[in-house]
């Protein structure tokens, strides 16, 4: 009986799986392969119906990081990271910020709760229509000061070409490795602590080598051989603002029916510990919203790494000083009809959003087998 029900489930499930077969990983492995040849170097091949493509391996990939015509597209690395930063930080900071609000039982809950829900449901070539009216330069908030007899404001948002923190792209191998060797102590003091020595041995060592290797300047890893600056174009602060307009009531329902959820006795019982109101959220409700905020983070940098249609609103496809990999990537392939090129970024893309939400959902699914 049992056999005849998973036989019957699994035919149930046969179409999906092979719609998802073809329309999700089929074109994944088309677009990699793709990224591996010479579509578009060729501009008579590019459009023709059949054309001679020839295979070049990581040339692509090669290009982009370390080619000598591809600095946009490191630069587009570096904006996305900053974007992703600050987003996140904004994001998560003012929807708790909002949250621990309503969570004080004020009048009107619902309507508030409503107000600064709204803005999530909309769509972010909306949101970017009106925030882009809003921040052009001769009008919308630079005005505003002068409803109270003020000059108005002259900040350029969205078109300054002003460029802070920079750093030189050589210095990303360093970063990473001290990336990875942060990564790799955190897993050290992991499986120290739950007893299993031998693994903790082993991410220590690996921890002192990547750290040694970075505090080196990463000797053997060479991307250019020149010095080539990047920063953070402060024409995206107008950006993030109205990501985190949209995005922070999303956050806020998250804490607001985590806060919820905690249970009152052991608000009380911190409170007669001594505990200060601050101190109850500090040592009890923030360490029990830790895996809300984790969530919250996983799909938010799931959305910033892909930000297309609120970039494009805003700012538009040519204004280089905004521009990020999803852009250049439409820009490349259906505007230069560099179509190898536009799939190497396309995979890029892929192994970032990868980078995020495998070891999430990993760490889930283990939760699960062990519950």
């Amino acid at each position: 009986m049992r056999t005849n029900d998973r036989l019957v489930a699994f035919l149930m499930l046969l179409p999906s799986l092979v719609l998802l077969a073809i329309f999700v990983y089929g074109f994944i492995g088309r677009t990699a392969w793709v990224s591996l040849t010479n579509w578009g170097a060729d501009a008579t091949q590019a459009l023709a119906l059949n054309p001679e493509l020839a295979f070049v391996g990581l040339e692509n990939y090669r290009k982009l990081f370390t080619g000598l015509i591809d600095v946009r597209f490191r630069q587009d690395l570096v904006n996305t990271f900053f974007f992703t930063l600050f987003f996140l930080l904004g994001t998560l900071g003012l929807g708790l910020g909002l949250a621990i609000l309503l969570d004080q039982k004020v009048r009107f809950e619902a309507v508030f709760r409503t107000i600064f829900l709204f803005p999530f449901a909309l769509a972010f070539i909306v949101t970017g229509t009106v925030w882009r009216w809003m921040l052009q330069p001769s009008g919308g908030v630079n005005v505003l000061p002068e409803l109270v007899g003020l000059p108005a404001l002259e900040i350029r948002w969205l078109t300054t070409r002003e460029q802070i923190w920079q750093f030189d792209w050589n210095t990303v191998p360093a970063f990473l490795a001290a990336g990875a060797a942060l990564a790799f102590a955190y897993a050290a003091w992991r499986a120290w602590g739950t007893g299993r020595r031998v693994r903790a041995g082993v991410h220590g060592i690996l921890t002192l080598g990547l750290a040694g290797w970075a505090a080196t300047g990463t000797p053997g890893v060479t991307l250019l051989p020149y010095p080539e600056p990047h920063g953070f174009n402060v024409a995206f602060v107008g950006i993030v603002i109205a990501a985190v307009w949209q995005l922070s009531g999303y956050t806020m329902a998250l804490y607001l029916a985590g806060l919820r959820g905690v249970p009152e006795e052991l608000r009380e019982a911190a409170r007669v510990d001594g505990a200060s109101e601050f101190g109850v959220y500090r040592h009890v409700v923030l360490p029990l919203l830790g895996p809300i905020t984790l969530s919250a983070m996983i799909i938010l940098g799931h959305i910033s790494l892909k930000i297309f249609d609120l970039i494009w609103a805003m700012a538009g496809a040519d204004n280089a000083t905004t521009d990020v990999p999803a852009l250049l990537m439409y820009l490349r392939s259906f505007r230069a009809n560099r179509f190898a090129e536009g799939a190497a970024i396309a995979i890029v893309l892929l192994l970032m959003v990868a980078l995020v939400i495998v070891p999430y959902l990993r760490s889930s699914l283990k939760g699960e087998v062990r519950r």
